[in-house]
Parts: structure tokens; C-alpha cells; sequence
């Protein structure tokens, strides 16, 4: 009589978990689109989106022949003066917008500013409160304060949670991040613009951590004005231009507190009078950042024939997968996760809790496990699932594992 078949180890059994998640998932040859690499486990698209191929090609093009050949005809014959609203097309079906509501130019930080005087501006009379994200990006909070003093209004901050319920009748706008850039906890896009509306107030969304890694919807949801940036899961290069979304019913109303010559309604009359262009444009300044825009702009091609369901779905695959290794593998009791484990709670990344978070990211890297870390003990893995694998993830948490043994070097 035959010994009894011992089960597997738990590093087995994960391993062949990964393969198997790897084998059926439907994105896989879509990682063939980046520069990427084996030796390295690339888990910072949150804060940088890897190369796409076609990035390299693209700008060469547009340097030498478009710039080198072409020079001024390019604003013409090669579309460069239309390219903001052309790439805001390209990304609305990522965001769930129809065209026509987006602009892509500026910094996230220039359009927040653009975004939330304008909201102040279109609110009711008499209402002179912005309620703002209390665990926000730093520059969100900064931007709130000053289109306060702007505009004669105070800033209150307010947990994101709490937001729906703190909108009252003095609330001219309130600013929410879509995901948490420190924990990766996903707010709830739809239930707080509608109460925000409720209270006759104007929702302003910052999507730098979600556009890209899951559904948006911010037509269904009736968003009046988002703003994002490109480089973290749009993948579009570092200082990537930021897009601004105005909802179209909303488009007449916006009032830009930065009117420049590219907004005109007639940008070549060189009048001194200001008249706004309608539409989308209306949210452009001053002349576009071409080369990078047109970066964005191939970059975006690695989303032909993607669904975004199918990359939420990925996700979700991913980070579970990834907190599970973690349970498995990592010594108990030393690291935390501050990532909700529910679904409809979690953007696309894992921020874990860890004493000497930095010094343990440092020595990650060093063994080629690439993320980041957030003062003070916060460890941020961020999973793009347009190229990140299981096997990554299983990787990532033996190297943390190692990492954080007692035998370790961290």
C-alpha cells in the first residue's frame, strides 16, 4: 500500500495559485506593450507608470519630423493645436465620460486651483464654505486654502467619509480624493456626489490614484468637475500633463480664474477683451506642453481592446492575492495592513503598516522589489494590472518576508 501523497507547502501551494491566476488571465498579453523586465518587480505605478513601447517611436517622430521638418505647419498638419481635447477623448472612456468634457494641459495642481474656484464660483449665493478631503494629497489642502482666500470663503476639513453628511446649506463645493494616497481605501464616488447635490453643493474629484485601475463613472454619477493626473496608472511619463473634466451641462457656467489666450473664443484675434470658447476648452490656459502631451498620447494606445472591467477585475485579483501571501509568508504581528479588505474599499494598492518602513523599502529595492513608502510606517505596493503578474506578487511578498525574518537584513 502506497504512503500517503503529503500536501504541499504553503510557498507551494501559493506558487501554483499564482501560475494558475496567471495562465487565465485575459490581460496577460498586454504587459508585452511596456519595457519592462524579469529581474525586477515593478510595484510604484501608482506614483510612475512604466514605459510603453510605443512611447519611443512616437516622440521620435514628433521630434524630427513634426518639430524638425514640419516646425509651425505642425500646429495644423499635425493636429498639435486640437491635441488637448483630442487626448481628453482618449482618456474619457477610462473615467466614464462621454467625449467633449475633457482637456488634458497643466499640472493636477493648476487644475485643481481651475476647478475649485470655478465650483465656488457656480455655486448658490450666499454660500461660503469648501469642504475639503482631511486625509488628502498635501497640494489639494494647499490649493483649498488659497481659492478660499480667493474667493471669500473658509476651508473646513473633514474626514472623506464624513463629507456626504457634513454638506449644508453654507457648502459651495467640496474637494474628494477618489482613493486615498496613503492607504489606497476607495471612497464612495457616487453616494457622496449625490448627497453633495443634495445639499445644493458642487463635487469636485481628484482621481490621481483610481483613473486607470478601476471604473470612474463619472457621467452615470453626475460628477460636476474631476481633475487627474496622467503619469501613475495612464502610464504617461513623468510630469505627464493632468486633465480637467467639466461636466457638459456644466460647461456654460465654468469660469475659469485662469483665463488665457488658449481658452479664448478667438485665440488668434488678440483682443483685450476675455471671451470664453465653449466647451472643453475652456478649461485651456496657455500654449500646450506638446512633446509631452504627445507622449500621453501614444502611451494611451496600450489601451486599445482593453476593457476597464476587466483591469478593476485584475485588480482585485492581484491585491488579494497579495495580501494573502503576505498572511502566509510575513512573520505575524509585523506588519499591518492599512488597505480595507473589503472590494468596494480598496483601490489598486496595498499599503501595509511596518516599523523602520523606510529602511525596510530601501533594502526592497535593493533585492529589486520596487514601491514605496509613506512617512512614517507605511509601505505602498501599487499594482497596475495592465502588467503586473500574480507571480509578481507572490515575489514581492517572499522578498518582504525575507526581508522582515528575524535573520533579515532591514
Amino acid at each position: 500500500m502506497s504512503e500517503p501523497t503529503a500536501p504541499p507547502s504553503p510557498a507551494a501551494a501559493l506558487a501554483a495559485r499564482a501560475a494558475e491566476l496567471d495562465a487565465a488571465d485575459p490581460l496577460a498579453a498586454v504587459r508585452d506593450r511596456f519595457v519592462l523586465d524579469d529581474a525586477t518587480v515593478y510595484l510604484d505605478g501608482n506614483s510612475l507608470g512604466a514605459l510603453p513601447r510605443g512611447v519611443l517611436p512616437r516622440l521620435n517622430d514628433v521630434v524630427t519630423r513634426e518639430w524638425g521638418e514640419l516646425r509651425i505647419r505642425s500646429w495644423e498638419e499635425s493636429g498639435w493645436w486640437t491635441a488637448p481635447e483630442r487626448v481628453g477623448d482618449r482618456i474619457a472612456p477610462l473615467v466614464g465620460a462621454a467625449a467633449g468634457q475633457i482637456v488634458v494641459g497643466d499640472s493636477t495642481s493648476v487644475n485643481v486651483f481651475k476647478a475649485l474656484v470655478a465650483a465656488t464660483r457656480m455655486a448658490r449665493k450666499g454660500r461660503s464654505e469648501i469642504l475639503v478631503d482631511a486625509t488628502t494629497f498635501p497640494t489639494d489642502g494647499y490649493i483649498a486654502a488659497s481659492a478660499a482666500r480667493l474667493t471669500g470663503c473658509t476651508v473646513r476639513a473633514v474626514p472623506p467619509g464624513e463629507i456626504a453628511a457634513a454638506a449644508s446649506g453654507r457648502t459651495a463645493a467640496a474637494l474628494v480624493n477618489h482613493v486615498d494616497y496613503r492607504t489606497g481605501r476607495l471612497y464612495d464616488l457616487p453616494g457622496i456626489t449625490a448627497a453633495l447635490h443634495e445639499a445644493g453643493s458642487v463635487a469636485v474629484w481628484d482621481l490621481c490614484h483610481s483613473a486607470g485601475a478601476l471604473p470612474v463613472g463619472l457621467d452615470d454619477a453626475e460628477v460636476d468637475l474631476a481633475v487627474g493626473c496622467t503619469y501613475k496608472y495612464l502610464n504617461g511619463g513623468p510630469g505627464a500633463p493632468a486633465y480637467l473634466y467639466v461636466r457638459r451641462a456644466l460647461q456654460p457656467l465654468f469660469d475659469s480664474p485662469l483665463p488665457g489666450w488658449n481658452s479664448h473664443a478667438d485665440p488668434f484675434g488678440m483682443v483685450p477683451g476675455y471671451q470664453p470658447a465653449d466647451g472643453a476648452p475652456r478649461g485651456r490656459v496657455g500654449t500646450p506642453e506638446i512633446l509631452s502631451l504627445l507622449a500621453l498620447d501614444a502611451a494611451l494606445d496600450v489601451w486599445d481592446g482593453v476593457d476597464i472591467a476587466a483591469v478593476r477585475a485584475k485588480s482585485l485579483t492581484l491585491t488579494d492575492f497579495f495580501l494573502g501571501c503576505v498572511t502566509a509568508l510575513v512573520p505575524p504581528r509585523v506588519v499591518e495592513p492599512a488597505t480595507p479588505a473589503g472590494h468596494a474599499d480598496r483601490g489598486s494598492q496595498v499599503s501595509l503598516r511596518c516599523p523602520d518602513a523606510g529602511a525596510v523599502m530601501r533594502e526592497l529595492t535593493a533585492r529589486g522589489v520596487i514601491g514605496d513608502f509613506r512617512r512614517p510606517d507605511i509601505l505602498r505596493f501599487g499594482f497596475t494590472p495592465l502588467y503586473t503578474r500574480h507571480t509578481d506578487a507572490l515575489h514581492a511578498a517572499r522578498t518582504l518576508a525575507d526581508v522582515l525574518s528575524p535573520a533579515g537584513t532591514a
